[in-house]
């Protein structure tokens, strides 16, 4: 039965990065809605080498979990910048502003979250600049 499960690849997902004029940066792809999930919140982020987010963000009230699927880089939470390497995992509370930066090689993260549409986060421009 289809609706049991879905499968996609998260490159077929549209680039939402590139769709908001942020592609020279990242690519950012949300297959949540694509994957037809109700609870479960995805998303895809490969910043590209040497590169910084254009944005910080936050949640009101969403957790999210990031892992480092390949690449190095650093994530900023609020005023404090830790290095990332492949399989790491960082949890953020809601509230805690946070970004990301690829070192050369470039850095892939997947999020998951709860599925909150009352909770799109709060974006905040050249937040680590």
């Amino acid at each position: 039965m289809a609706d049991r499960y879905t499968h996609k690849n998260l490159l077929d997902v549209e680039d939402s990065a590139a769709k908001a004029g942020f592609g020279e940066t990242q690519e950012s792809r949300f297959p949540t809605k694509d994957m037809g999930a109700e609870q479960s919140g995805l998303s895809l982020h490969r910043f590209k080498p040497g590169k910084r987010a254009a944005f910080g963000h936050h949640h009101d009230d969403v957790e999210e979990i990031y892992v480092v699927l390949g690449g190095t880089g650093r994530m900023k939470l609020d005023e404090e910048v830790i290095e990332l390497q492949r399989l790491d995992a960082v949890r953020v509370s809601p509230g805690v502003l946070r970004a990301f930066e690829a070192d050369g090689d470039g850095l892939d993260i997947l999020a998951f979250s709860p599925r909150r549409e009352d909770d799109r986060g709060e974006i905040v421009p050249g937040w680590w600049d």
